[in-house]
């Protein structure tokens, strides 16, 4: 029989090239204005019955438009919609269904509001829509944007796979909508997409995907809505009351999931992490947590810096409401949760973002912009709004849906710079002819001015390795926007001072004293991470020098120097271990150590650097700012001391922090201070428990009237070799 002149739609279908498939399929006035037909495209079907679910009786079997996959139903009577089903004749077997092709009016009327919470409307999400007749019926409803697409097909188990089901329909904004009754949550999806050239593209997993499969699948799995209860209402609230801080303790354990313990051979799940990560972190004294990325990745030895799932979890280690349950229990154990997030470029997955819809929907189209030489990754175009709102999007999704209390960007300066790692030639220039990349700039600022406004308290941390001035200023002052900035510059020329031998030390007394000098310009985090024992780097223990005794001393002392020094800390997993061979993502951390005394030391020592430095409001209360510190003095390289005082908000208290950077003691060792009294020993890095020689001051010293360094008061110690020493004045 004919199809009322519309062969094209066969072609169409058949072709899996149908971009507006309503406009067909379902039900429809019938042409010449006698009724309704009804048309339901089902490829594999033998025959088709038409259920009426009000008069509870059968139509009768549609008729089939020749040999293809087209069924018809003239209704001559009908003048509007119906609640019907339909009963398919699939060989031997016959299955009842509903026609996804009967709930457009509903599918439309999904439309985004919130251009900064898009995954509220976009991707795939359980749902009970009204059908023609008003009927509701529960299924699963996707949206995707893929503008430049010529069709989106949804495929999955429950089609086989079979881009002809479930063709998509597109609106002029670009966005592909369909909703697939009874579709449940845990199916496998993908969509299916041929570029505006009529292409097939590999098959793209959903960029709002809330849960993963694992490579080498890699579908997207429809993911219910969470059932998970919170607990955590008081921290939250806190959180907002209290607002952005600067003037409180920030100790973060920087932790990578896959390899801090494993059980069995595998990593620890998420609600497993919850059973051990929470009371170990409790013990050791640590403010927060630093997770690196968890947003779903394919390749684990990107360690999640090469994120396609933005909005997602990664399933490696749970389902979301296991990693909402991890997140509960540290926040009630008073530990904040930070995590790694990637907004500035992502892979060339044959799944992921790269030439989404067969264009650049989401990069950049020139290479010199759009693609990154050094980690062959895909750099976002940051002049799309569709991509500013999809970035932001995921920001507060992780906030908000998983309650992270800070986000920390990474690879911030490749963002910032348009000729970062790039020869002369490899670059285009902004429009005023200058390397800065403008969009980055402002989509960095909108990140976190919109972050800031809508969740105070929520800290934003920028891994940014060059000169940016302004980076942790607030937009409205010129910065970028950011919380906090790792001090890249103070970690780069410390390790270099700590991995000379000490004999050499006085002639490079300067870089362990210049990062005073901008220590103030932004508010620092002093970052120990992952990065510095990578990459043929070693570990922090194998990096310092002499022999096995002077190497865990240089190890405590450098601990205890980075605690007393202005900024908030960051240590990554394992150097509390005083591991010795370099970080393997593979394998987890060295845990026997613990039982050898100098690693022990080690991790006690640390430890204790965290709860003395939690317990003294003048080690980070007055951080961000030189009203906080006061040199006694900084020019004493030819005995490799250092010595400085950290003073509270109101200066009525203050920590005195000695250093020796070599192996001899300096006995008699005069200094200036500005108390009269008793100065108690809070910490002494080579004190026998810890590993050392057992050097120091018998735990106090008495001040003498004898001036000193510009102070009418002085003490006399005894520095030990490769230690650092905290004395607090007593009361009285």
């Amino acid at each position: 029989m004919s199809i009322d002149g519309a062969a094209h739609w066969l072609d169409e279908l058949d072709s899996a090239r149908c971009a507006v498939p309503f406009e067909f399929l379902g039900l429809h006035p019938a042409p010449g204005g006698t009724g309704m037909v009804l048309r339901v495209w089902r490829p594999g079907c033998d025959w088709i019955e038409v259920i009426d679910l009000d008069a509870r009786r059968n139509l009768g079997r549609m008729m089939r438009v020749g040999d293809s996959d087209l069924f018809l139903c003239r209704l001559s009577r009908r003048r509007q919609g119906f609640n019907y089903r339909l009963r398919l004749g699939l060989g031997k077997r016959v299955a009842e269904d509903d026609d996804p092709y009967q709930f457009r009016r509903a599918v439309f009327a999904n439309t985004p509001g919130d251009r900064n919470r898009l995954h509220q409307c976009y991707g795939a999400h359980p749902a009970t829509l009204a059908g023609e007749g008003g009927r509701q019926v529960a299924g699963v409803r996707f949206m995707v944007h893929a503008p430049a697409a010529r069709s989106v097909s949804v495929v999955g188990v429950f089609n086989g796979w079979d881009g002809r089901r479930h063709p998509m329909h597109s609106s002029f904004e670009g966005d592909w909508r369909l909703f697939i009754p009874g579709l449940q949550p845990g199916a496998l999806y993908k969509f299916e997409i041929k570029g505006p050239d009529g292409a097939l593209l590999p098959l793209k997993a959903d960029p709002f995907g809330r849960f993963h499969e694992q490579p080498p699948g890699n579908a997207s799995i429809v993911c219910a809505p969470s059932s998970y209860a919170w607990r955590d209402a008081g921290w939250i609230e806190t959180r907002r009351a209290d607002g952005y801080r600067n003037d409180r303790p920030m100790a973060i354990y920087e932790l990578h999931a896959g390899s801090w313990r494993h059980r069995d051979g595998r990593p620890l799940s998420y609600r497993e992490l919850a059973d051990v990560l929470v009371p170990y972190l409790q013990d050791t004294g640590f403010s927060h947590v630093e997770f690196m990325p968890l947003a779903e990745h394919p390749f684990a030895a990107s360690w999640g810096y090469q994120p396609t799932g933005l909005f997602a979890a990664s399933s490696r280690f749970g389902p979301p409401d296991d990693f909402r349950h991890l997140v509960d229990c540290l926040h009630a154990a008073g530990i904040g949760v930070i995590m790694d997030w990637v907004p500035g470029h992502f892979p060339a997955d044959p799944h992921g973002l790269g030439r989404f819809d067969g264009t650049a929907l989401y990069e950049h189209e020139d290479p010199r912009r759009g693609w990154h030489p050094d980690w062959n990754t895909h750099i976002y175009d940051f002049g799309k709004s569709w991509v500013r709102d999809f970035l932001v999007s995921s920001a507060l999704c992780w906030i908000e849906d998983f309650h992270i209390d800070g986000l920390r960007v990474d690879a911030v300066a490749s963002m910032l710079y348009l000729d970062y790692s790039r020869q002369p030639g490899e670059w285009l220039p902004n429009r005023f002819g200058g390397n800065q990349n403008l969009e980055a700039i402002d989509f960095l600022k909108r990140f976190n001015e919109t972050v800031h406004a809508e969740h105070p308290g929520v800290m934003t941390i920028a891994e940014e390795s060059t000169a940016w001035p302004g980076v942790s200023r607030p937009t409205y002052d010129g910065g970028l926007g950011f919380g906090f900035k790792w001090n890249m510059g103070w970690m780069h020329d410390t390790l270099g001072y700590m991995a000379r031998d000490p004999v050499h030390r006085r002639f490079h007394h300067g870089e362990l004293t210049f990062g005073f000098i901008y220590a103030w310009d932004e508010n620092f985090v002093l970052p120990l991470s992952h990065d510095e024992v990578v990459h043929g780097k070693g570990s922090l223990l194998g990096r310092m020098p002499g022999d096995e005794w002077q190497r865990f001393a240089n190890l405590r002392l450098y601990l205890a120097f980075m605690y007393a020094h202005p900024g908030k800390k960051l240590l990554f997993m394992g150097a509390e271990l005083a591991q010795a061979r370099e970080w393997n993502h593979d394998t987890e951390l060295d845990w026997a150590l613990l039982d050898q005394p100098g690693h022990r030391g080690v991790h006690d020592l640390l430890r204790d650097l965290n709860r003395q430095y939690r317990a003294t409001p003048a080690m980070w209360e007055a951080d961000h700012t030189p009203d906080g510190f006061e040199w006694i003095d900084y020019s004493d390289a030819d005995h490799g001391v250092l010595a400085f005082l950290r003073h509270d908000a109101r200066r009525d208290a203050h920590l005195l922090c000695v250093l020796n950077f070599t192996p001899v003691v300096h006995h008699d060792y005069r200094l200036g201070v500005p108390h009269r009294g008793r100065y108690r020993e809070v910490l002494n890095t080579d004190a026998g428990l810890y590993g050392g020689s057992n050097v120091g001051n018998q735990g106090a010293v008495e001040t003498s009237p004898q001036p000193s360094h510009g102070r009418g008061a002085s003490v006399v110690l005894t520095l030990p070799p490769l230690a650092a020493i905290w004395l607090i004045p007593e009361p009285g």
